[in-house]
Formats: C-alpha cells, structure tokens, sequence
C-alpha cells in the first residue's frame, strides 16, 4: 500500500445530502501533501454509501453497535498510511481548497505538537445565538496559527478554566501526528474522546495547534429540547474529564438562567432586526437555556444517581445512548 502524507478519516452514518458536498470540498483540495479519505460507516441507511461510492475513498463498514466515537476514528486511523491524521465528521464542510494545506503546515511548526484544531463557521442558516457563541468560543484562541502547551503548572492544578481550555480539542475538526497517536490513541468514551486525549496531551509535555487557516462550516440549529440532551451527555463527559459541575445544587441555577438571558438579550436588543424577532429570540433564549442549565446539571450529578437512575436517563435523554441504539 501506498505511503501518504494524510490520512483523512470520517466516520459516517445516515450523512444525507449535505455529504456530497463534504466530500467533493475534501478531494478539491489544493495542496502538496498527497492524502487518502477514509470512511468508517456504522450503518447508514440513506444515501451515504451510495455518495461514498462516487468518490476515490476506502469505505471500511462495522456494525452499528460497535460504533464508539474514540473507538470508530482509532479504527479508521489504523487502516490509513498517513504521517498525519486528520479527523472530521460527516457534517463538516472544508470551507477553503487550502484548508488541509494549511493544517499541515500548522502540525509542522514545531516536533513537539501531537495534534492540532481548526476553526468553525457558523452555516449561514444557524441561529444568531449560535453565531455569536461559536464565534467567541474560537476567537478565544487567537488570530493566528497559535500553540499551547502547560506552562503553568501550578495554575493548571488551581485554575478549572485554564484546565478546560489547554484540554479544548474538537475532532470535527482536527489532525493528528500518527506517531503519537499509535503510542496513545483515543480511549473508548462515551463522550468528549478528543478532550481526553488533549488533556493526556498536555499533561505529557505535548503541545496543541490551533489553526485558525484550516476553516470548516459546522454548526447545527437543535431543537429546543436536543438542547437538553445534548448538554446531559456533554456535561457526563466533562464531570469524566475535569471532576466539572454546572452547578453543586439546583437551586443555583435560577440565578444562573436569569444572568445568561439577560446578557442574551442585551445581545438581542443591540441587533439590527425587527421588534418581533427581538421578542421571538428573546422566548428562545430563555427556553435554550433553561434546557442547557438542566440538562447540563442533571449530566453533571449522573455519577451519584444509582445505576437504575442512570439506565433510566440514558434510555430517555441521552443522545449518545440512541445513536448507540439506533
């Protein structure tokens, strides 16, 4: 088998129509570095295969129960050749035909980098609130090609924050050096895979790149009530990750959901809309986050629930259950 210089992996199930593009923007790519496109697909029932197989990519297929999100891109690295690893998921659209030139370029800046992120843009349909979060959350990280590493030790042992935000990764998004990642691949976790393996990044003496040049479009406009559930299963992964709690008790978070809707709102007040959406995304942002804070609370406080309790919420707010299920 052919070496290459990027293995790209993309694990895929029910895509939908948006894929065709996804892929088409990968194999449009501009770049020096020769790659292979590799899909791990657990079951799809649409289209999916159907597009998979208009392209030059290797389609490997496992059973849907077998899907893992650490474990399922651990199986699509091993089957490539690539010095780097670049994950994205199936709804993550390359916005530029330099986006993997660049993300390569950015992984060889320094030996000591194990894997890097790129940026998000909103979809031009996502919702305003959306907008404005997910463009603050990468602003974050500076302007510009950036690299971390602990350098503090002694505030990242004090410091939550600082914690969370060394061991910030997103495999929507992401590329990996092969070489350390066949000596700590990901570990098979419910939730968060790529935080885990940032944070034992970090904490090995590794370093991150945030690439702010290797752009793709991922957002997703939820339902109010995917809010919920998409927050218990996150904040499950967080308390796994950090020992992280929304809340200690829930009558803090009155307070909590009165102060984001009203920052929302201040947001929502300075935007150049008309009355009735101001009052429309007003009702929305009382309602996202009343689910956000619950949802997250409740995902937050699953590890002293007894396991009857946890089978019971799993069954019937978890998202990753389903998906598991599905």
């Amino acid at each position: 088998m052919e070496k290459m210089d990027v293995s790209i992996v993309i694990p895929t199930k029910n895509a939908g129509p948006l894929f065709d593009r996804v892929l088409q923007a990968v194999f449009d790519q501009k770049t020096e570095y020769t790659y292979e496109v590799i899909c791990v697909d657990s079951g799809s029932k649409d289209d999916t295969l159907k597009i998979i197989g208009t392209y030059p990519c290797r389609l490997f297929q496992i059973p849907p129960e077998e899907f893992g999100h650490g474990k399922t891109r651990n199986y699509g690295a091993s089957k490539g050749t690539g010095t780097y690893i670049v994950f994205i998921t199936q709804d993550a659209l390359p916005a530029t035909d330099t986006w993997l030139q660049n993300f390569i370029d950015a992984m060889k800046l320094d030996d000591q980098i194990a894997g890097g992120f790129g940026i998000h843009y909103p979809y031009p349909d996502c919702n305003l609130l959306d907008v404005r979060d997910l463009t603050n959350h990468f602003k974050g990280f500076g302007e510009t090609n950036t690299i971390f590493s602990l350098e503090d030790k002694e505030r990242y042992e004090r410091d939550e924050g600082y914690r969370h935000f060394l061991a910030f990764f997103s495999d929507n998004n992401a590329c990996l050096r092969r070489s350390v990642w066949e000596k700590y691949p990901y570990e098979d976790v419910n939730f968060a895979e790529d935080q885990f393996w940032a944070r034992k990044m970090i904490e090995l003496g590794y370093k991150k790149v945030y690439c702010p040049y290797a752009p793709v479009y991922h957002s997703h406009n939820y339902k109010l009530t995917t809010y919920f559930a998409r927050y218990y299963d996150e904040h499950k992964g967080l308390y796994d990750l950090h020992g992280y709690e929304i809340a200690k008790h829930w009558k803090s978070l009155p307070g909590m959901l009165y102060r984001q809707v009203r920052g929302d709102c201040v947001y929502i007040r300075h935007l150049e809309i008309p009355k009735r959406e101001k009052i429309y995304w007003a009702f929305y942002s009382l309602m996202r986050n009343f689910d956000r804070f619950w949802g997250g609370y409740m995902g937050g406080k699953y590890h002293t629930y007894s396991p009857a309790k946890q089978r019971f919420l799993d069954r019937h707010i978890s998202q990753q259950y389903k998906q598991r299920k599905a």
